[in-house]
């Protein structure tokens, strides 16, 4: 900088917002630390804890950290000691110019709870700035006629140092006709004046030389020097004199480039070349020469630069009029900037909390502070955000703000907010837009929620082992590993369900897969619960039941109940020879362990010793004759019936019949074996013989047989006259129908006897026994066969 002008630079730094955010108290506290300038990077400025009074834990615990509103980092604090710590070297020059005292402000921002301590910083000046001379000659032309005492100014030289460092005095080499003096102008700059000691004389010496030197206050002292050439001028003996001896300007800091700021004016009473005036800046730093521009021979002055209100706020120019002869006058303008609003406000983030929980409730997320350079009312500022957001902005303190949340957040509903703070002010109107994004952070709030609350799946039985039966799905709006489910198998409410044996499920997906071979018959349906549980910390889970349906297959072929084919001596049905077409000579009863249309059984008559004579029911299993029996039809007919279901492939089973034509209930039961019948149509004397006998002794028989079949109907209501085979016990459910739509129900067993009267002889079907059967077969009581018994439930043994 140029010493002894005016408008000089300074660098006003404005830091005034310091927020102190504490939860338990709200004071401000402030050190105060000082400094030399170019001291080294890491040098020890003072003990931020010993200053303050606090503990050096207390700033390691709660994150303390060295801010400034320019984000520049001078200094930096050592946590584990509280000392201040320089970042870099300072120039007290570049920091605060002429500035003096230079004092920096900082705060130290402390979290848990937020505190902003206020840190003030002074930068004291050494001297490492010699005084400069902007010209290193100056030349001044005196008239020989100059009074003794006359004053000659010269050019002051500049030092950046201030205080005791800065330019302190001027000398000049030794002569006889001049001392030096100085002189401080209104801006407090030092100037040196050139003093006439003894009258000059052209004739004798027309010029003079010698140095200038410039000292300034420091130990040691540096100095700087200029050559100063005086020419001695022929007499003119009046100096220029301006119409104002002060000029004072206003003028707006966005003045256009060239735009006229004033224009001075000064007469002289000389005439010729000793009349003729030009106009120059005297004594000005180096921001005026850059800035303004004066006319010699109009003397206006005119804008050269862009005028800045927040660096410079005024300018004060020494206008020089001289003459022709040398002689001058001087004036002072003062041009006082006027600020407008240019400058756009700006925003600091202090401090911001990201990502945020999703369940935090009136949370601070960001600490920040607005800065207008601007003054007057175009400094003020208004600070928004959108409505729309769950978040306040409060004020702190001046101009300091804290954005907090207003309510708990919902990651699910939005897991980012694009935060855009509106700074504005001023006129004409100017906005500053800062736009922030806020990630919310998921917490375990949800739990799994299944894609369905029940299903129903369905398992064709006889299945392989391992076999993918079916699939469960549920989600979770929660996110990471609060979102990853496992699936588990719930402890069934039936304890007496094997579940375990019976289904397993992939941890992983929900897959659902049947651990062995399902039996239709033993197991038609069973449910059970299962569960999804996310890996959140607590854990939440959820629930769905299963069902399983079993389908039906045609595993199972039908079983004949009667007649029952288990090797012994079949039981022959009697038909009297006078019975009309459709009589009733037998029924097959035959049940299907399968459901549905597998348990549909037909029946069909696929061989007979006399084809015509009898004939089959397709649906009941009736077997009745087909036309009127003769004389000629053969005693002895074996009937071949196959029972047949309805599944896919059909499964059938085949029972033979044996029935005897008689002559009426009196003819004795004599079943001949095929080689005594050959035999007897071989010798027709042994037949008749045979025969003979035969009637007798059946005869005799039928008489005990009748007795017999009587008194055990009335005593069990259920006897077979001529031979009956009847199941004993309950049917295992895994052979009946449960629809109930095969040959016999679960829910009925019934009693078949044979009745005889002067009608037609047919089965005759009596009322259901439950829950069990008692039977009884002529002369013998039925043994018990335990391999019957134990695969269906019964015990027939008829003989």
């Amino acid at each position: 900088m140029e010493s002894g002008g005016t408008g000089t630079l300074r660098i006003r730094q404005v830091l005034l917002f310091f927020v102190f955010l504490e939860m338990s108290r709200a004071d401000s506290e402030s050190g105060r630390f000082s400094v030399e300038e170019e001291m080294k990077s890491g040098s020890v400025v003072g003990n931020l804890a010993k200053d303050l009074g606090l503990d050096v834990g207390e700033l390691f615990s709660r994150g303390a950290r060295v801010v400034s509103n320019d984000n520049k980092h001078h200094l930096q604090l050592d946590l584990n000691t509280g000392d201040l710590l320089l970042s870099e070297a300072l120039d007290r020059e570049e920091l605060c110019g002429s500035t003096e005292p230079c004092v920096l402000h900082f705060q130290v921002l402390m979290k848990n709870p937020l505190q902003f301590l206020q840190i003030e910083l002074q930068v004291r000046d050494i001297n490492d700035h010699s005084p400069v001379f902007l010209e290193k000659e100056m030349l001044l032309e005196i008239p020989e006629n100059s009074p003794v005492g006359a004053v000659f100014l010269l050019e002051s030289a500049k030092d950046l140092d201030v205080g005791i460092n800065a330019l302190n005095s001027y000398t000049i080499s030794p002569n006889s006709h001049f001392h030096v003096k100085m002189r401080v102008n209104p801006d407090n700059r030092k100037y040196p004046e050139l003093v006439l000691d003894k009258a000059l004389d052209y004739e004798e010496q027309p010029e003079l030389n010698f140095i200038l030197t410039a000292l300034d206050g420091g130990s040691p002292p540096r100095s700087g020097t200029a050559l100063v050439r005086v020419v001695v001028l022929d007499i003119n003996d009046n100096c220029p004199e301006f119409e104002q001896p002060f000029y004072e300007v206003k003028i707006p800091e966005n003045s256009l480039l060239g735009s006229l700021v004033v224009t001075v004016s000064a007469w002289d009473l000389d005439s010729g070349k000793n009349g003729e005036i030009s106009y120059t800046f005297s004594h000005a730093s180096e921001d005026v020469h850059k800035t303004f521009e004066i006319n010699q021979k109009s003397g206006e002055v005119s804008l050269m630069a862009s005028l800045d209100f927040e660096t410079i706020e005024s300018y004060s120019i020494i206008i020089q009029a001289t003459d022709g002869g040398g002689l001058f006058g001087k004036s002072t303008v003062r041009i006082q900037v006027m600020d407008i609003n240019d400058n756009a406000p700006e925003v600091t983030v202090s401090s911001i909390t990201s990502p945020i929980p999703e369940n935090s409730s009136e949370t601070v997320v960001l600490v920040f502070s607005i800065l207008d350079r601007d003054s007057g009312d175009n400094g003020r500022m208004l600070c928004s955000i959108p409505e729309d957001l769950p978040f306040i902005l409060k004020s702190s303190v001046k101009n300091y703000y804290t954005l907090e949340t207003e309510g708990a957040l919902d990651r699910e509903s939005r897991a980012q907010y694009n935060v855009t703070i509106t700074v504005d002010m001023g006129t004409p109107r100017l906005e500053t837009q800062h736009n922030i994004t806020l990630l919310v952070s998921d917490v375990n709030d949800n739990a799994p929620a299944f894609t369905q609350t029940s299903y129903t799946l369905f398992l064709r039985e006889n299945n392989s082992p391992a076999l993918h039966i079916g699939s469960v799905s549920a989600t979770d709006r929660d996110a990471g590993a609060n979102a990853q489910l496992t699936y588990s198998l719930l402890p069934p409410r039936d304890p007496q369900l094997p579940l375990a044996s019976l289904v397993s499920i992939n941890a992983d997906n929900g897959h659902l897969f049947a651990l062995r071979a399902l039996d239709f018959e033993a197991l038609q349906a069973f449910e059970f619960r299962v569960g999804a549980t996310d890996r959140g910390s607590p854990a939440l889970s959820s629930q769905a039941l299963v069902r399983v349906q079993v389908l039906d297959a045609n595993d199972n072929a039908p079983f004949v109940l009667y007649p029952l084919q288990n090797g012994s001596a079949p039981c022959t049905e009697l038909v009297p020879r006078a019975a009309e077409p459709g009589y009733l000579v037998s029924k097959v009863v035959a049940v299907d362990a399968d459901s549905g249309q597998n348990a549909w059984l037909s029946f069909q008559l696929l061989k007979a010793t006399e084809p015509g004579l009898f004939g089959v029911w397709a649906h009941n299993g009736e077997v009745r004759t087909a036309r009127l029996l003769s004389e000629r039809d053969a005693a002895k007919h074996r009937l071949l019936v196959l029972v047949k279901d309805n599944g896919e492939p059909a499964l059938s089973a085949s029972v033979t019949l044996h029935v005897l034509l008689v002559d009426g209930f009196s003819q004795p039961y004599l079943p001949l074996p095929e080689a005594a019948a050959d035999q007897a149509q071989a010798d027709p004397l042994t037949v008749y013989l045979v025969i003979a006998l035969a009637s007798v002794s059946s005869l005799f028989l039928f008489s005990v047989l009748a007795f017999i079949a009587v008194r055990l109907c009335r005593r069990s209501r259920a006897a077979w006259v001529g031979g009956c085979s009847v199941p004993e016990g309950h049917l295992p459910g895994h052979l009946v129908d449960v629809t109930g739509t095969g040959t016999l129900s679960q829910s009925y067993q019934y009693e078949v006897c044979l009745t005889g009267g002067t009608g037609t002889d047919e089965f005759k079907f009596l009322k259901p026994i439950i829950p069990n059967f008692q039977t009884q077969c002529p002369g013998k009581e039925i043994e018990e066969n335990p391999t019957f018994h134990n695969s269906f439930g019964f015990n027939i043994n008829c003989n």
